[in-house]
């Protein structure tokens, strides 16, 4: 009998080795933006939108409000350009100091 790993089996011993997943830019990229509750947060959220994606359509904005009111989600897509422009935007939203997580 032949030790090892069959053809085609993964030896689950052994982590998984996950590449991230590959985007092709310029894309439509969603965002969901969490932060407390409050009447101004979706346009503080636009704001740092649209200073990084000028072309953003503000009408296309959803947004909704936790269970228990305490929380809301901005959930947008943009135009993305590249992994940096992401990483901007992530970035000066958390910047605000209102934003719990982007996702």
């Amino acid at each position: 009998m032949k030790k090892g790993t069959p053809q085609g089996l993964r030896d689950l011993r052994q982590p998984a080795v996950q590449e991230p997943p590959k985007i092709t830019f310029p894309c439509d990229y969603s965002l969901k933006v969490v932060g407390d509750a409050a009447e101004d947060f979706p346009a503080c959220v636009c704001q740092v939108i649209v200073r990084h994606a000028p072309d953003f359509d503000a009408t296309t904005m959803q947004v909704v409000d936790s269970r228990n009111g305490r929380f809301q989600s901005v959930r947008v897509v943009i135009r993305a350009t590249g992994e940096q422009h992401i990483k901007e935007l992530f970035e000066a939203l958390k910047a605000t100091g209102r934003v719990h997580m982007v996702v």
